[in-house]
């Protein structure tokens, strides 16, 4: 007999705040995870906190209202459980408690404040291994507007993980050092890296989802492309990337430092191709819950 049991994910991002509901469905040793509603809002609350210091007043009133709209429709869904993470912007911010706990008294949702190692461990609680050969070498990516995660795979086990503070709100608002991916992130990746031959390379994130989706490829994408693809879009004005490319006005601004991050690490790495899975932190959220919890 089949078993049906509907979850949620609240992700609250630099760049945006995302509500996944999910149905898993489970019959005998048979699961399947099938996603219900994805709903994403543009509260960029990174140019907040990566430039102030602080969320401003208005985004802290339109990051209420989506939590009260996520929690209205989580009610409508019959969600019978779900998480709520918030990430890097969140943070770094001085009044991230304070909202935290607004969130709470208003919208009747618990939130906890991640650290980057905690995003990458639910991350992987997705189907994500199933793009890993025990036998391959690989390092995966996960670009945020706050943050980048990097965590280096091999023989089927996680060798070392990192959070580093470069994202693309980041980029954008001037806080991220021209230096920084040469000095901070090349150094890490050449010696996490050094003894494992050949690497492949994970992408995750919007903006490499973006870029895969339109590429029209069916495997994975590799290093001329991208870098290809870079230099198209960072010749183009941000209103030729809306019409151009069909992107929504907080993907048009954020994929050039994003296509910049994935083809450093790619050169970092000395990786030719990159693997792009369609996973994000929702994703991990709603298996983490599922395989930690009896439903």
């Amino acid at each position: 007999m089949m078993k049906i049991t509907k979850l949620a994910a609240i992700d609250i991002g630099s760049n945006a705040v995302r509500l996944l509901i999910s149905s898993i469905y489970r019959e005998d040793e048979k699961i399947t995870f099938n996603k219900t509603s994805l709903i994403r809002v543009p509260v960029r609350l990174g140019e907040d906190a990566f430039v102030r210091g602080k969320i401003s007043s208005d985004n802290e009133k339109r990051l209420i209202k989506a939590m009260k709209a996520y929690k209205l429709l989580m009610d409508i869904h019959q969600v019978e459980d779900y998480s709520a993470y918030a990430t890097s912007a969140m943070r770094e911010v001085k009044n991230g408690k304070k909202i935290r706990e607004k969130i709470k008294e208003e919208a009747g949702i618990n939130l906890e404040i991640i650290d980057g190692q905690k995003e990458g461990k639910i991350i992987f609680a997705t189907e994500l291994r199933e793009y890993v050969n025990d036998k391959n070498s690989y390092l995966y990516i996960d670009v945020g507007g706050g943050s980048t995660e990097l965590t280096v795979l091999a023989h089927g086990k996680v060798l070392n993980t990192r959070s580093f503070n470069v994202g693309t709100v980041r980029w954008l608002n001037g806080k991220v050092d021209p230096s920084y991916l040469v000095n901070e992130v090349k150094p890490w990746i050449i010696e996490n890296c050094k003894d494992l031959g050949n690497i492949e390379i994970i992408g995750s994130g919007g903006n490499i989802n973006h870029i895969y989706k339109y590429s029209g490829k069916k495997k994975s994408l590799n290093y001329t492309y991208l870098n290809q693809q870079r230099k198209i879009l960072s010749a183009l004005n941000f209103e030729d990337r809306l019409s151009i490319y069909n992107m929504k006005p907080d993907r048009a601004d954020v994929i050039v430092p994003a296509l910049e991050i994935y083809t450093a690490v790619m050169r970092f790495a000395k990786a030719k191709k990159m693997h792009v899975p369609k996973i994000g932190l929702t994703d991990g959220m709603i298996q983490y819950m599922y395989h930690n919890n009896e439903y």
